[in-house]
C-alpha cells in the first residue's frame, strides 16, 4: 500500500533497512569493545589478487578485475582476557534451520585448530527472520557434526546446545557476555 505525501511516494509495507545487518552490528560492537579497552577484535581482509587495474589517474585507479588468491579462514579474529578468539559470523533466512553449506570445510577445520591450540573458536549465527543471534562454540558444532548427517542445523539445536545473543544498544552484539560466562567464570 503506497500512499502519496506531498511530491512523495512512500512505500508504508517496506522491511528495508528495518536492522543492521550481522556485520554491521559487529563492526560497531567490535568498535565499541576497542574505544572502551575491552577486547581488540578485527574482521579479516578477503585475501584478493588484483589483476587488471584502469589508471586514469593516481586518484582515480579503479580495479577491473581480480579473483580470491587463497580461500579465506574465518571473518573474526582477536585477543580478549589473554586469550585469542576466532570466529565465522552466518546470517540466514530460514526459520528452522542453518545450512552447513554456508559454512565451509576449511573453516570448521581453522576453528578447530584454534581450539586444539587453546584458543576460542564459535559461530555466531543470526536466524534473521524470527531476529535471534547465537553462539555456537566449536566443540559443540564438532558435536553435532560428529553425531548427525544432516545437512543443516536445527534451530532446536541452537536454543538447546547454542547461546543467544540478546540484542542490547551498546554493544549491538555482546558475544564477549557469553564468552565471559563460558571461559571465564560466568554464569549462563
Amino acid at each position: 500500500m503506497k500512499k502519496n505525501i506531498g511530491a512523495r511516494r512512500f512505500n508504508i509495507n517496506t522491511y528495508a533497512n528495518r536492522g543492521m545487518t550481522l556485520e554491521a552490528d559487529l563492526k560497531a560492537s567490535n568498535d565499541y569493545y576497542l574505544a572502551n579497552d575491552i577486547a581488540v577484535i578485527y574482521k579479516k581482509p578477503t585475501p584478493i589478487t588484483i589483476a587488471k587495474v584502469n589508471y586514469p589517474s593516481r586518484v582515480e585507479a579503479v580495479i577491473k578485475e581480480g579473483y580470491f588468491k587463497t580461500p579465506s579462514t574465518t571473518d573474526y579474529n582477536g585477543i580478549y582476557k589473554g586469550k585469542y578468539i576466532d570466529f565465522e559470523a552466518k546470517e540466514t533466512k530460514l526459520k528452522t534451520a542453518f545450512p552447513l553449506n554456508n559454512i565451509h570445510p576449511h573453516q570448521i577445520k581453522h576453528l578447530k585448530l584454534i581450539y586444539k591450540h587453546g584458543g576460542i573458536g564459535f559461530l555466531i549465527v543470526r536466524f534473521t527472520v524470527i531476529n535471534k543471534t547465537f553462539l555456537l562454540p566449536i566443540e559443540t558444532l564438532m558435536e553435532f557434526l560428529d553425531n548427525n548427517s544432516r545437512k543443516s542445523i536445527p534451530l532446536s539445536y541452537f536454543e538447546k546446545k547454542g547461546y543467544i545473543i540478546k540484542d542490547k544498544y551498546n554493544p549491538r552484539v555482546d558475544y564477549l557476555e557469553v564468552l565471559d560466562n563460558l571461559y571465564f567464570g560466568g554464569n549462563i
